[in-house]
Parts: C-alpha cells; structure tokens; sequence
C-alpha cells in the first residue's frame, strides 16, 4: 500500500497539524526518487542520504483523506486546500506570502512581485530600490555563502547584497558584523563607513600634534624597522610655504 511508504511519525504529525516547521500546507508529496511522503523536499533530505527534486513532484497525498493523487491546489476527493499559494513547476505548496514564481531565477520567490526585478548579469531577483544601483558579478548567487558555504541561490534564509556586489545569508552578515564589517571575498567594506571616517578626521583635525614631534617623521629602512628622523629646518621651510599656498 501506498501509505506504507510515508516516513516514520509523519502520518501522526500530518493528523495533529498542517504542513512542517518550513511550509503550512495540507498534503504531503510523493518523492519520486524513493516514493516516501514527506511535508516538504526539505524534510526528506533531512532524513534521507539524498535529496528530492522539487521539480519532478508528480503525487500528492492529502492529509486528510490520504488520497494519493497528482499534484494540484485542492485534494480531488474531499477539496482540502493544500496551499493558499501553489506553484505548478515547483510544487510549492504554502500559505499566502505573495510568493511569485521567477522564470529566469527557475524558483518562486517571496515578493510581492511588484517590489523586485531580476538582475540579467547577476541572475537574480534584487529589490527594485537595487536596481540600477548596485555592482553587477556575473551569476553571484550561484555561488555558495562564503561564511557557512551553503547554498544561496535556493535558500529559505534571505539574502544580503553588500556594496561590492557579493552575497550572504542575512543571518550569516549578522554574525559577521559581530567580528567586523570586510566582506570575507574581497575584503571591502561591508558597510557604508563614510560617516566614521568624518568623524575621526574631525577628531585628528581638532587634536594638535604635540610641539615634540612636529618636526619629525617615521620611515622604515626595510619593513618592520620603523626609522625616526627630524625633518632638516630647509625641508620645514618648503613644508609650511607649501601649506600656505
């Protein structure tokens, strides 16, 4: 039988409450590469030693009157609602989040649609306020998170577009501002530090150098062997005419 196939404790779980800790919905798919029921792909690759191919889902089955049947909105036997949103080539089953499915990202995205275009360069979908406005790296979020080195590009955890154009998972760029603020790629500022820099340039600015070492200046002979030397008064004349210019 059909229902001998679904994992150990889901049909319970399916009984006590819709969907997973991932998705709200009200049926259980059919993984074609194992024909186990599972809520969701994520689900069965947390239990399996491979993963579901979202993409070829073919069966559903309701949780309700366990009826197998092929993937649609509404169970065919007792009209149970399995997604307030579904997506016929993703198989996404969900509560309404505005979700739109993106033909060049090959997904469905949380939206609303409105709010978000697709960058070509970047193959990705960027929040209109980006568009124009940011630096473009060919095929960016094809590449893994470079703090946990998972996926980026299918993740459930949203994105962020720092200003050297790389991306992170929102709570790995979280985590990273608790040890500093370099994009780990290419060690550019992750944030906007203009405003810091003022400040400490208005601080050095308001800070006279002591008489002491007015006259003085630090060069190296080879690196790590800093040299102090006393500008010669000739070289002090030049410096303060040219000041003055």
């Amino acid at each position: 039988m059909a229902s001998s196939t679904l994992e150990d404790g889901a049909r319970g779980q399916a009984q006590r409450r819709r969907g997973c800790e991932h998705y709200d919905r009200g049926c259980l798919l059919k993984a074609p590469c194992c024909d186990k029921l599972y809520t969701c792909r994520l689900c069965h690759d947390n239990n399996e030693d491979h993963q579901l191919d979202r993409f070829k889902v073919k069966e559903v089955q309701c949780i309700n009157c366990e009826k197998i049947q092929r993937a649609q909105q509404t169970c065919e036997e007792c009209s149970t609602l399995f997604g307030e949103y579904y997506c016929s080539v993703c198989h996404l089953f969900d509560k309404d989040k505005k979700q739109y499915h993106c033909e060049n990202c090959g997904i469905c995205r949380i939206g609303p649609k409105e709010d978000y275009f697709h960058c070509l360069k970047c193959n990705l979908c960027l929040a209109v306020n980006l568009q124009g406005k940011h630096k473009c790296i060919e095929n960016v979020s094809r590449q893994d998170c470079p703090i946990c080195l998972e996926d980026i590009h299918t993740s459930r955890i949203v994105a962020r577009v720092l200003p050297c154009g790389h991306l992170l998972h929102k709570t790995c760029y979280e985590d990273m501002l608790k040890e500093g603020y370099r994009c780990p790629l290419c060690m550019h500022s992750a944030l906007d530090m203009s405003r810091h820099w003022r400040q400490l340039d208005d601080e050095v600015a308001q800070t006279p150098m002591p008489s002491e070492y007015q006259n003085m200046t630090v060069d190296e002979d080879f690196p790590g062997n800093p040299v102090v030397k006393t500008l010669p008064s000739s070289a002090r004349g030049r410096e303060e005419s040219d000041m003055t210019e």
